[in-house]
């Protein structure tokens, strides 16, 4: 029995419509993929936008629209499930920071009780050493200490005075050396004239003889 040419058709176009509506689903399923591996928001018009479907399709196909529910929960629940895990984080890193912060504060105690027990034995050292002292041990001290800061201040006077001295020595020290200097110099002169020959020395004949020519012409 052959099929009417009619019932082919409308065959033919619900298999094409079928089809078309199967590579629809496809695109929407590897779409929908790229977003969750993506760790992006899901939504009715990013995936029309991305898979290349009509927002009419996504909501009239059971299919498309059963998809993007299961999506848009399990987006949702990996989004949660990053929430949880950056409070965990934070909280575990607020955590140690705490106990940290708490051993810090049991040394730091420690160490105040320490430094409060020696300060308590060495105040019980001075008011033993103060027991010991006579009655007018302070004020003999008190004494002695402005006797020692006056005779600091002559020292220091003096010394001061001594620096000057000193100076002044230095000074003439150099202009003595100067001098010696100059004075040996001279009889290193001295010294060095009297060895000369005599006949580089001018005598009287020679000098006559040099005033000769005038006698010669009278």
């Amino acid at each position: 029995m052959s099929i009417p040419p009619d019932h082919q058709r409308t065959a033919a176009a619900v298999a094409a419509r079928r089809h078309a509506a199967e590579a629809k689903l496809e695109r929407v399923r590897d779409t929908l993929a790229r977003m969750q591996r993506d760790h992006m928001p899901v939504t009715v018009a990013a995936v029309s936008r991305r898979a290349d479907v009509s927002r009419t399709f996504l909501y009239q196909n059971e299919q498309a629209r059963a998809l993007i529910d299961r999506a848009i929960v399990a987006t949702g629940t990996q989004r949660q499930q990053r929430v949880d895990e950056a409070e965990a984080s934070l909280s575990a890193t607020w955590r140690e920071r705490a106990l940290n912060a708490e051993e810090g504060l049991k040394a730091a105690l420690e160490e105040v009780r320490t430094q409060r027990e020696r300060i308590g034995d060495l105040y019980g050292q001075i008011r033993q050493l103060e027991q010991d002292l006579p009655k007018d041990a302070v004020q003999r001290v008190i004494t002695e200490n402005t006797t020692l800061k006056r005779r600091i201040q002559e020292l220091t006077r003096e010394r001061r005075s001594l620096d000057d001295r000193l100076k002044a020595s230095r000074e003439n020290n150099r202009f003595l050396d100067s001098r010696v200097a100059d004075l040996e110099a001279q009889v290193a002169e001295l010294t060095v004239l009297p060895a000369m020959p005599r006949a580089e020395t001018p005598t009287g004949s020679a000098r006559a003889s040099r005033q000769a020519p005038f006698g010669s012409c009278s």
